[in-house]
């Protein structure tokens, strides 16, 4: 219940969901290790800000 409801409020703030990305990898990319977690992160901040002019604020 608390996973779960973490999982929804991970959403409702944009937050990056590694459990979720290591499932997706698993079930869809079986060829290939998932990244960790620490990489994970740090690879979604920077698809997230690396293009400047996509936000509005």
């Amino acid at each position: 219940m608390i996973a779960r409801l973490a999982a929804i409020l991970r959403r409702i703030i944009g937050a990056p969901d590694y459990a979720a990305y290591v499932a997706h990898v698993r079930a869809h990319h079986p060829e290939r290790e998932p990244l960790g977690e620490r990489e994970f992160l740090a690879e979604r901040l920077n698809a997230r800000y690396e293009k400047p002019g996509a936000r509005c604020c």
